[in-house]
Parts: C-alpha cells; sequence; structure tokens
C-alpha cells in the first residue's frame, strides 16, 4: 500500500467513525484498525489527531460543496429552492448525522479547526451568487440561517421535512 492508498484508507475511516460516534470518542487506535493502516505510517501521515481531523473536514467540505453544486446546477428549479431539494435528499441518507462541521465545533468550541469557519463561509458565499439579481442583501444571511436551522432540526428528526418547510420559507423570502 502506497501513501496516497493509505490516507484515503484513512480518511475514509475517520469520515464514517468521526460523523457516526464524534471526533473526541474515536481515538486513532480505532481508526487505525478501521483503515488497516499500521499505526507507524497513520502518525507519519497525520503527526496528531487535530491533522487527520483537519484533512477529513477538508474532504467532506470539498465532497459536500461539490455535491450541491452539482445539484444546483442540474436542477430544474430556481437555483436557491434547488438548494432545499438537495438538502431534502441529504436529509434522508439512512447515515445522516447533521453537519459535520456543527458537530465537530459543538465537540472542540474554539478548537475547532479553521475549516469549520471557512466551510460557513463557503456556503453563505454559495447561497450569495444563487439570490436572483437585485434581491436585498440580507437574503443570503437569512437563507444560511434557514439552510442551517433545517440542518439542526434533521439532525434531531431525520428526513425531508425541515428542508421542505425551510424551502417554503426561502419561497416567500424570494417573492418579497
Amino acid at each position: 500500500m502506497d501513501d496516497e492508498e493509505a490516507r484515503t484508507r484513512l480518511l475514509d475511516a475517520a469520515e464514517e467513525l468521526f460523523y457516526r460516534h464524534g471526533i473526541q470518542a474515536v481515538g486513532m487506535d480505532r481508526i487505525r484498525a478501521a483503515s488497516g493502516v499500521p499505526l507507524k505510517r497513520l502518525y507519519r501521515l497525520y503527526p496528531a489527531k487535530e491533522s487527520l481531523v483537519t484533512a477529513y473536514l477538508e474532504r467532506r467540505d470539498r465532497r459536500w460543496t461539490a455535491g450541491l453544486r452539482a445539484s444546483v446546477a442540474t436542477s430544474a428549479q430556481p437555483p436557491v429552492l434547488a438548494v432545499f431539494d438537495w438538502l431534502a435528499q441529504w436529509f434522508s441518507e439512512p447515515d445522516f448525522r447533521g453537519c459535520a462541521f456543527l458537530n465537530a465545533y459543538g465537540e472542540l468550541g474554539a478548537a475547532a479547526p479553521e475549516v469549520v469557519r471557512v466551510h460557513k463561509a463557503e456556503l453563505h458565499a454559495l447561497l450569495a451568487e444563487l439570490v436572483p439579481a437585485g434581491a436585498p442583501p440580507a437574503l443570503a444571511d437569512q437563507l444560511l440561517v434557514l439552510v442551517e436551522g433545517a440542518t439542526t432540526v434533521a439532525a434531531l428528526s431525520p428526513g425531508p421535512e425541515p428542508a421542505r418547510r425551510a424551502r417554503e420559507v426561502a419561497k416567500l423570502l424570494l417573492s418579497k
């Protein structure tokens, strides 16, 4: 196994375990066991748990954002509403456990990796790109609150309904 394969295996294991059980509840030995990567190589690639957490969140950010962008780009719905349609699908996935970035912040607080803040800033920027021309500047802020609120509600009660309800509010905001 080369370093690239080892990284992939480690990140796959970290993503599954951190997202399902929480960052603090999962030790490096558990990730090593789940990935099949020797402990010496794990620590050579990720010298501290914090570096593995950051790499996991950075990869998740790229995948999550790319998935959202692709869905919006191919949707027949207005772009802002397509965001909530995508969220409804995500919230319905069997392994949905809420927002990995908010979960990380909830566990680690101010010690959470910077990628948590970067992810939220990127989400805000994406929403700002999608609002119709001439919309009030605050609309992207309001949409971010809807997205985050729906995600939090769905973490407690998985399924598409929180996204559907947030979509209805977004429709009202767009009609103003």
